[in-house]
């Protein structure tokens, strides 16, 4: 009979359930857990509670917020005629990053994906459209995951927005800065080609 404890053993399965955990990181979180002050698993606990209560979807762009409307469609020093599509909202952490992009963004919650059985409608779809209908916006970049599944998206939504006279443009996708292009698949290499830049 192998040696367990119940309650961590609950625990460990819990941490496992984490996307990217396995069972061996799931073990030393469990252990991290147990060696906290009986204060501070309460902090560690309420902030989930409070994650979980306070954390919605923004009115506007469907990005995590607190508030009804999130900092970023609230900020009216940005560029509100361009809309940065994404499939997720790290995405939008990601873009914010770099400090380099002032417009908006609409999160969709995924990625039409048959095999997994997403269809359009279980998307932020309508959303977008709504937005775009009211005539504010000239352009929406695509900037889902250079997957099938994120081309796939991109191009359904380029057929929904393009009748409607807005630009619709793709990310240019490529080699990684420090990548060697004898590494480099040949979708990736055609993506850096079309995506080239004047010097």
């Amino acid at each position: 009979m192998s040696y367990s404890i119940a309650p961590l053993s609950k625990l460990v399965e819990q941490f496992e359930r984490m996307p990217g955990i396995g069972h061996k990181t799931a073990q030393r979180m469990a252990f991290h857990v147990m060696g906290l002050t009986k204060e501070q698993a309460q902090d560690f606990a309420k902030a989930i509670l409070d994650a979980k209560e306070k954390i919605r979807c923004c009115q506007v762009c469907q990005n995590l917020s607190d508030t009804p409307v999130c900092s970023i469609c609230g900020n009216e020093s940005r560029d509100h005629k361009v809309i940065c599509v994404v499939e997720d909202p790290r995405d939008v952490m990601a873009f914010e990053k770099t400090r380099e992009y002032e417009g908006l963004y609409h999160v969709l919650h995924g990625v039409i994906s048959p095999m997994d059985g997403i269809a359009p409608e279980q998307l932020r779809i309508k959303e977008l459209l709504n937005r775009v209908g009211s005539g504010e916006v000239k352009e929406v970049i695509m900037a889902t995951n250079p997957t099938v599944e994120g081309e796939a998206t991109a191009m359904y939504l380029s057929r929904l927005l393009k009748p409607m006279g807005i630009k619709v443009t793709r990310l240019a996708y490529g080699i990684p800065v420090g990548g060697n292009l004898e590494y480099a698949d040949e979708v990736t290499l055609s993506r850096a080609l079309e995506g080239r830049s004047e010097l």
